[in-house]
């Protein structure tokens, strides 16, 4: 028993002090939100537009990013000979509503907190059911870090429950493949009103690298009425606490 406790001594606090505190350091490798640079794209470039595997980027009648379809490969920021285009270090992407995620160089219109009667209700208690519909278990792996020590989304009053039947709400990630809608819907449906719903990832937001594919239904923003979007692929832990607390005003 000595020895436990001098173990956790020795590990002091480990639970991040965010967003009472500065953020943790993000590798340099990490890609948020783009950043355009002023000046004109050279005449019938679209270089950035053409690598892009999801579709996300529009050159015209300006530059511009589809969050809900970017996964963040960087092939656009590699490929623009005039570096009009770049991934910087900002976290904070999550929105309300869809067409918030289009990246144009100004600023994000970043999610808005629920009505003071949704924060009534889930303000300080927050259940969720987690739906993978079709994932592939990125958005999920990073959705579980939450819960550990070094985050504990606990202390939020955020958790994460078993059955529909005890939750708020859900949180959604994969691109809701044909073999998982029937599932979502039924799990939705047995989720009490009033309730939440929270897509996390682009797959979850567009169907990702699936969208057009005819076995998937382009992610639940068609199929459900979507509260918060979270965009990423995956979304960085960090990214994912930053909207869920722009949510329920705790930011």
């Amino acid at each position: 028993m000595l020895d436990i406790l001098l173990a956790r001594i020795a590990q002091k606090h480990r639970t991040i002090s965010y967003p009472k505190g500065p953020a943790p350091e993000l590798p340099d490798r990490f890609a948020g939100a783009p950043i355009f640079d002023p000046g004109p794209c050279p005449e019938d470039c679209g270089g950035c537009a053409d690598v892009c595997p999801t579709r996300a980027i529009c050159c015209e009648p300006e530059l511009r990013v589809d969050l809900g379809r970017c996964i963040f490969c960087r092939k656009c920021e590699a490929a623009c000979p005039e570096n009009h285009i770049r991934f910087g270090p900002d976290y904070r992407m999550s929105v309300r509503k869809r067409e918030h995620l289009w990246a144009d160089g100004r600023a994000l219109q970043l999610a808005k907190s629920l009505d003071a009667a949704g924060k009534r209700l889930f303000g300080r208690s927050l259940k969720l059911r987690q739906v993978s519909a079709g994932g592939c278990n990125a958005c999920e792996a990073d959705v579980n870090v939450l819960g550990t020590v070094g985050w504990d989304l606990g202390r939020f009053g955020i958790q994460f429950v078993a059955s529909p039947r005890h939750a708020d709400g859900l949180l959604i990630t994969g691109p809701v493949t044909a073999n998982m809608k029937d599932a979502l819907l039924k799990t939705y449906a047995a989720t009490p009103a009033p309730k939440l719903v929270i897509a996390v990832g682009a797959c979850a937001i567009s169907g990702g690298i699936y969208s057009g594919h005819e076995e998937a239904a382009d992610g639940a923003v068609g199929i459900l009425p979507v509260d918060l979007l979270i965009p990423g692929c995956p979304p960085h832990p960090l990214t994912i606490l930053d909207g869920l607390l722009r949510l329920l005003g705790r930011i």
